[in-house]
Formats: C-alpha cells, sequence, structure tokens
C-alpha cells in the first residue's frame, strides 16, 4: 500500500520550507539517512550552528526529527519525517496561502533545474546502462483539464512504488541507486509576441 502525500496548507510552514538550505538539508537526510548538523552543514556548505537551526525548524514543521543514537550517542543524528507532501495550488487558496505556495514551488523547482544540470553534467561518467536509462524529454500535449488531472494521477501511481520513502533498500535490486523523476504538468500560458525590434 502506498502513502498519500500530505497537501501543504500551512502557509508557515511553507515559507519555512521554502529556504535553499532547508530544502538541501532535507534532501540530504531523505536520501543518504540520518545525519548531525555538521555532516549536513559539510554538504550544503553552511556552518554547523546554521544547519542546527535549519534542522530545528524542519522539526518544528514536522519535516524531520531526532533518529536513534549512534556510537556513544554524544552526537545529535536527525532524520527526515515519515512525512511525504505535496504542493499544489488550489482555487480556494487564500491570498496568504497562494503566496507561500508559488514561494514553494518557485524554490523546488530551481533545485530541480539545478539536480537536473548536475546530472546532465555527470552523464559522461555513467556506465552505458544508466546512459541508456536516462531521459529528458518534454512532450507538449493536447488535453482537457479532466485528462490532465487524470495523467497525473496515472503518474503518481506508477512512480508511487518506487518512491524513497516507500520503497527499502533491502526489497531494491542490488544495483539499486537514487535516481529522480521530475514531472510538470501545466496549461501553458498564453506567449505575448515581443513584437519587432527597432532599428538603431
Amino acid at each position: 500500500m502506498t502513502q498519500e502525500r500530505e497537501p501543504l496548507t500551512d502557509p508557515v510552514a511553507m515559507r519555512a520550507l521554502a529556504h535553499p538550505a532547508r530544502l538541501a538539508i532535507l534532501n540530504r537526510i531523505q536520501v543518504e539517512g540520518p545525519a548531525t548538523a555538521t555532516e549536513v552543514a559539510e554538504v550544503v556548505g553552511i556552518t554547523p550552528s546554521a544547519a542546527s537551526y535549519h534542522l530545528r525548524m524542519l522539526a518544528k514543521y514536522g519535516f524531520a526529527e531526532d533518529a536513534p543514537p549512534r556510537g556513544d550517542g554524544r552526537e545529535r543524528l536527525w532524520r527526515s519525517s515519515s512525512r511525504t507532501m505535496s504542493v499544489t495550488r488550489k482555487p480556494e487558496d487564500g491570498p496568504e496561502v497562494r503566496t507561500a505556495k508559488d514561494l514553494l514551488i518557485k524554490v523546488m523547482r530551481d533545485q530541480a533545474a539545478e539536480e537536473a544540470a548536475r546530472a546532465l553534467s555527470a552523464l559522461d561518467r555513467e556506465p552505458r546502462h544508466w546512459l541508456e536509462a536516462t531521459v529528458f524529454s518534454r512532450t507538449i500535449l493536447l488535453v482537457d483539464s479532466e485528462e490532465l488531472g487524470e495523467l497525473g494521477r496515472r503518474i503518481d501511481e506508477l512512480l508511487a512504488p518506487y518512491r524513497l520513502t516507500a520503497r527499502s533498500r533491502d526489497e531494491a535490486p542490488a544495483d539499486a541507486r537514487v535516481a529522480e523523476a521530475q514531472v510538470n504538468l501545466f496549461p501553458r500560458a498564453v506567449r505575448r509576441p515581443h513584437g519587432l525590434p527597432r532599428d538603431a
């Protein structure tokens, strides 16, 4: 059974999450597991004290939590909470919620674009079987709103069993590694013509 993603509606929580360092920290503990503030600081490129502050903020809004200690238990370990989330604009969203959602979506899309660019620049170092499995595609659709919504639900159902939060590493094939699917479904906005340039 797959876990339903919780739609985010709290503007304060969304603004708290819409910080590039916090999203990067959350990504680190989701992908690589529990870590200390110092360990995430090294990955994100901030000081351990700043990382500790961001981890506390993630915990305050339910995105991170204390992890069981390791070794002598003197270091505080953090892990991603089991909370899975989605952020989608709704017609009933008030101005504050809409603004918070737009901010979070923008930061998430910026980080997704960075992740895709990093993958693209590393493709020459990938083994042939991973290179052949990698897809960067863009498809222009002709659909109504119901069809677009149904397409999104079907894609989500297809991806759900493979989500990092839904599949343990023990269940995955031996050569499995972290991959990423980026899906954007949206009605295209009208493109306004620039007009002809004037002669100097």
